[in-house]
């Protein structure tokens, strides 16, 4: 029990979540078990009811507490990361500081991970014990309000960075955008087509490039990079590296006459994917923005030998400036959206089906890139040799994805890029063709529609996973060819399959420097390693570090319709702390004894949040309440004990505990 009785008027309430508690635990059990035997800790009125987060079961809470002047709540429910704000909120309607009210998880800790009803309950009646005791030590707190700089960051500048930062430079708000790359566009900026209306990506795109970069209220900055980001939500302080393009931007044209005279051809792996071309001195294409190109100093004459300088000579404008440095930029914002897309999976590392190896297995990416009619074949679908136009074609579905050797999970547009490319392929060539997938996943608007129009056009379908692509014939049919080794589940038989190209449609992976990028702006990744969301179906544009969205494909692989949805709403949701002027944070923060500190730093480098700093002139360590999260690793961390959190002091921890080792049985009897 407490060490310190209070003169506590507690309502307990017990929810059934539907069936999703009560199939489990017997509620009405608990609800009586805690109004008869809790009512020495203070309980007055215990209660049930089918949804506790409904608006009749918050109203259960609120009459209670002013008609029968409760001073603290505990809500038996789901999950505090869930409804912890819903049942305070309801406490502060009813004039009760939120901050006494606790939670007490009897779904997620008890009825989802236990199947014997009788020890459910017992362990819920000893959960809600817990909760009591705690509350019984619970202080009120106030909540902190910090302004908002007006100004945003978004970082990326593919498809759901643009739509951000244009979202929110239209409404009359200044933004900045920083891509590492040369241009922006991202990803899409590669493909041809859009599924399933079969759009020209350009078309949809390019008009989209070109806003954001001669907008306003939009400060572009390619070739980018953020180095550090300080402070709190409302008021960050982000550094921000240029790289050098090796002109002077103020006097360039775009007119890519050095371009044009540049000697240097190299194979370019990034825009074309490696089937393409580039100069030394390049833009990534014709319709970058910005149009300024950029100087590659690994392969260019002058930085490697010391001579050549015809860019130099060529220039109209003298803009090259051969000895320019990067340049570091501190910028004030309110607000980061980070936009920054993903990886493509490494073909490579599926041996069996040759990439790299055989000349005539092609990712989409070059696939891409070879349909595009400013692509490095004008849109000509052909094999390696640049002339051959295949007469069979096999495309393999999920290649890195929902495989456990590699990622487990579902890259979400492979069935429908697979399909686009069947299209492609019959529409251009007139080829037969062989689309090989596990299972054809096609659950959004219009989709299922096209795969029924690709079915129509002849493609034909195997389901299976494909084996191996080999080049070793075992007949004189299969010389020359590409032999596909698949097991047909739908017949039940193993199937050579002789095709003259292969299309792998690889899967989507993080950024590869994303855990340092989630590190930089102080926010988690997934045990896969995409950006996780405060909460995956509420709240699934916020992270836990406020102030910080995210947005697109760094979350998870998407389509383009649901990373511009996901961009617009980043965008209201920072317009709506920009329109507030303020933001009201949680009180639950940690906070430095200076006088126990003994200026070790330990928790300096623990904290996840970078929320501590250490004062040099003092030598103690200081807690920065605005960037605190109150997730207590300090707390714990701490050797002298001189670092407490509000919510989790020892004195609420130590009650909880012994509400918890509480004997229920006894108390029943």
């Amino acid at each position: 029990m407490s060490k310190q009785k209070k003169p506590a008027k507690i309502g307990v309430y017990v929810c059934h979540c539907g069936t999703n508690i009560s199939h489990t635990v017997d509620v009405e059990k608990v609800r009586e078990w805690a109004s008869k035997s809790l009512d020495g800790e203070g309980v007055v009125i215990a209660r049930d009811y089918k949804f506790m987060c409904s608006s009749p079961g918050q109203e259960l809470i609120e009459n209670d507490i002013k008609e029968l002047g409760l001073d603290r709540v505990v809500v038996a429910a789901c999950s505090p990361h869930l409804h912890e704000l819903t049942f305070r909120n309801a406490s502060k309607r009813a004039g009760l500081n939120p901050y006494l009210t606790e939670l007490a998880s009897i779904r997620e800790q008890v009825s989802w991970v236990h199947t014997d009803k009788e020890a459910a309950t017992e362990k819920a009646k000893a959960v809600v014990t817990g909760a009591v005791e705690r509350v019984i030590e619970n202080e009120p707190l106030e909540e902190l309000k910090v302004s908002i700089h007006p100004d945003t960051l978004v970082v990326g500048g593919g498809i759901a960075g643009i739509q951000a930062a244009l979202e929110i430079a239209n409404a009359g708000k200044k933004v900045w955008l920083v891509e590492r790359e040369a241009s922006i566009g991202g990803h899409m900026a590669q493909f041809d087509k859009t599924f399933p209306t079969l759009d020209c990506a350009a078309c949809i795109l390019t008009p989209r490039m070109f806003e954001a970069g001669n907008h306003p209220n939009i400060e572009l900055m390619t070739w980018s990079e953020v180095t550090n980001v300080a402070g709190y939500v409302g008021n960050f302080s982000v550094t921000i590296k240029k790289k050098p393009r090796y002109l002077k931007e103020e006097l360039c044209t775009g007119c890519r006459i050095c371009v044009e005279k540049c000697p240097k051809k190299i194979v370019d792996q990034g825009y074309e994917a490696g089937i393409g071309y580039r100069k030394a001195i390049y833009t990534s294409s014709a319709q970058a923005v910005p149009k300024y190109p950029v100087i590659d100093t690994e392969n260019c004459n002058f930085f490697q030998k010391g001579a050549c300088k015809i860019c130099e000579k060529s220039c109209p404008t003298n803009a090259i400036d051969y000895e320019q440095k990067e340049a570091f930029l501190t910028v004030e914002v309110g607000n980061i959206i980070l936009a920054t897309g993903y990886d493509l999976f490494d073909a490579r590392k599926v041996s069996n089906y040759g990439y790299g190896r055989l000349p005539n297995v092609f990712t989409s990416i070059e696939f891409e890139r070879m349909c595009n009619a400013a692509g490095p074949t004008s849109g000509d679908i052909v094999l390696r040799d640049g002339k051959t136009t295949p007469k069979t074609v096999g495309i393999i579905h999920c290649v890195g994805s929902r495989d456990r050797n590699y990622n487990n999970y579902c890259s979400n547009i492979c069935c429908m890029q697979s399909l686009k490319f069947a299209h492609l392929v019959k529409e251009r060539t007139g080829a037969t063709v062989y689309d090989f997938y596990i299972d054809m996943r096609t659950p959004m608007k219009a989709y299922d529609e096209f795969y029924q129009r690709v079915l129509e056009e002849g493609t034909l379908f195997v389901r299976g996973k494909v084996a191996q692509v080999t080049d070793a014939a075992r007949k004189a049919s299969e010389e020359g060819k590409l032999m596909v080794q698949v097991e047909d589940t739908l017949i039940g038989k193993q199937r050579r399959i002789p095709v003259d190209m292969v299309i792998l449609s690889i899967g989507m992976e993080p950024r590869h420097d994303a855990k340092e990028t989630g590190k930089l702006f102080g926010i988690g990744c997934s045990a896969n390693g995409w950006f996780t969301e405060k909460h995956t179906k509420l709240d699934p544009i916020s992270t836990m570090t406020e102030g910080i969205f995210i947005a697109g494909t760094a979350t998870g692989p998407k389509d383009i319709p649901t990373s511009v949805a996901q961009g617009s709403a980043a965008a209201a949701r920072v317009l709506n702390m920009i329109m507030r002027g303020e933001v009201t944070l949680e009180p639950i923060k940690a906070s430095v004894y200076q006088g126990q500190c003994s200026g070790c730093r330990i928790c300096n480098s623990l904290c996840p949040f970078n929320a501590i700093t250490f004062l040099e002139d003092r030598k103690v360590s200081e807690i920065n309440p605005a960037l605190c999260q109150g997730c207590g690793t300090c707390v714990a961390a701490c050797p002298a004990g001189a670092i407490s959190g509000t919510g989790f002091s020892n004195d609420q921890i130590l009650a909880q505990i012994d509400g918890l080792l509480m004997d229920v049985t006894l108390a029943d009897a």
